[in-house]
């Protein structure tokens, strides 16, 4: 038996277990830095196969590095496991939550970190059976959904040694990720005034809410002069608790998105300034609260490619009519224009030519391979950090309908159903295989890294992260 064939049958002679591991996960839903259940159960099984385990990095209580081997190359593996709060759902094709407000895996991240540990468990088997030298690691990554948990591996510089980073992501899709995303500062600005009672004496006071008010009136005049494909969103955490009290403390929560990490810093620093102006218009202090930052993906072709050829490899995806009939009851639960939007994206990402019938299709099984031009992901994620430090390449497969919206209750359902799971073995196949090819082919992996030199330039990574920032 060749390696491919033995990381293939050692997957799925898995399966029922991976499968029951993911939906373990998706029964005990955390969210990000509680994820002591989803953490403490990979952690434990990648130790029984061998693997060492290091807690802690980063500053995290449910971080985690599982390596087996030893000397180069060494090959990452990115896990995910936290959950999104309150999308609690039942398996089930109308909205019913197990729990009222309770949290669920509303991105599929119970399917993420099985997929990369059952990856990188086939991988030992492979290597061991061939005598390939190397070292490969499965990164327990927490807080993704509040892009915390890589960026501060990042900075405490667990990817630094890496030869080359691998990680997927469920999705409606079997595709590389061969574009890149936005970059982003999350910070929370608070103002701190003097209480007073708003109808007696007024004048003795200064609204914290005032600071807050002119500080978006600032933002929103802003706009018009950044750059057209940034983004400046907000919520008001904090804005007093009675109107007939002056605020003593109000508090604004920002987002900053932009197509480069320099964007988002310039943007950032106006805002900083922003800031002090409504202080001062306020007569009240300020103070910022740095929650975390990230990068935009440095796409990396070589792996890309790579990926793809892997999946059009294993291309064994088939789901039953049952599970299709179960998808398109969710699709009916859809917004409208959540099929053509879902269709359309897709259209924007692959090089092939879609058949305008197979947005009738609820699941799509078929491999795409990726567009050289993708459109740029509007959203932002840290594995962006981990691919400024080491080729770093991605794929998406399918685990949920065509034009399931994101962080959804519907993505809940089927992230905790055999759809789900098929992807995840999907996912965790072609991984491994791009993996194998990586340790064992010296000039594909020196081809890889020379495609990273050539994408980052002169630029290296610096940390978004002030020195006093930690994980929240």
């Amino acid at each position: 038996m060749d390696a491919s064939a033995l990381i293939l049958a050692h997957i799925d002679d898995e399966s029922e277990e991976l499968s029951y591991i993911a939906k373990d996960i998706w029964d005990h839903p955390q969210v990000a830095l509680q994820e002591t259940y989803a953490a403490k159960l990979l952690a434990r099984k990648l130790e029984d196969d061998g693997f060492s385990i290091t807690w802690g990095a980063g500053g995290m209580p449910t971080a985690f590095i599982a390596e087996w081997g030893e000397g180069a190359p060494i090959i990452g593996f990115l896990g995910e496991y936290d959950a999104l709060p309150g999308l609690s759902q039942a398996l089930a094709s109308d909205k019913t939550p197990i729990e009222a407000g309770g949290p669920g895996h509303g991105c599929g991240h119970n399917l993420y970190g099985a997929a990369c540990m059952a990856s990188v468990m086939a991988l030992k088997a492979a290597m061991t059976r061939g005598g390939i030298k190397g070292a490969i690691r499965f990164y327990g990554c927490p807080a993704e959904e509040t892009l915390v948990g890589k960026t501060f591996m990042a900075r405490d510089g667990v990817f630094d040694d890496l030869d080359a980073a691998i990680s997927w992501h469920p999705g409606a899709s079997n595709i590389t990720w061969s574009g890149s995303s936005l970059a982003m500062n999350s910070f929370k600005v608070n103002f701190r005034g003097v209480a007073a009672h708003a109808g007696a004496s007024p004048w003795l006071g200064r609204s914290a809410l005032d600071g807050v008010m002119l500080m978006d009136a600032g933002v929103n005049y802003m706009r018009e002069h950044v750059p057209p494909d940034s983004r400046v969103h907000s919520v008001v955490t904090s804005g007093g608790q009675a109107p007939n009290v002056v605020p003593a403390f109000a508090q604004v929560w920002y987002f900053v998105r932009a197509p480069q990490r320099e964007q988002v810093e310039e943007i950032y620093r106006w805002m900083q300034d922003i800031a002090k102006g409504a202080a001062l218009m306020s007569g009240t202090t300020h103070e910022i609260e740095f929650i975390t930052g990230c990068y935009d993906i440095l796409p990396n072709t070589v792996i890309s490619d790579l990926l793809y050829k892997k999946m059009a490899a294993v291309d064994d995806m088939v789901f039953s009519e049952q599970e299709r009939q179960f998808a398109r009851e969710l699709q009916a639960t859809f917004p409208e224009g959540s099929l053509q939007d879902g269709f359309n994206r897709m259209a924007k990402s692959t090089s092939a030519e879609l058949d305008p019938a197979a947005i009738d299709d609820p699941l799509w099984e078929r491999v795409f391979p990726h567009s050289s031009t993708p459109p740029r992901m509007g959203g932002s994620t840290e594995v962006a950090d981990v691919s400024w430090i080491t080729p770093t390449g991605q794929i998406t497969t399918t685990c949920w309908p065509l034009g399931t919206p994101g962080h959804s209750w519907q993505t809940v359902a089927s992230s905790g159903s055999s759809i789900g799971a098929k992807g995840m073995i999907f996912a965790a196949k072609a991984m491994a295989l791009a993996g194998f090819d990586l340790l064992a082919k010296p000039n594909l992996l020196a081809a890889a890294q020379a495609n990273f030199e050539r994408a980052r330039g002169d630029k290296t990574y610096v940390t978004p992260l002030p020195p006093e920032a930690t994980p929240k």
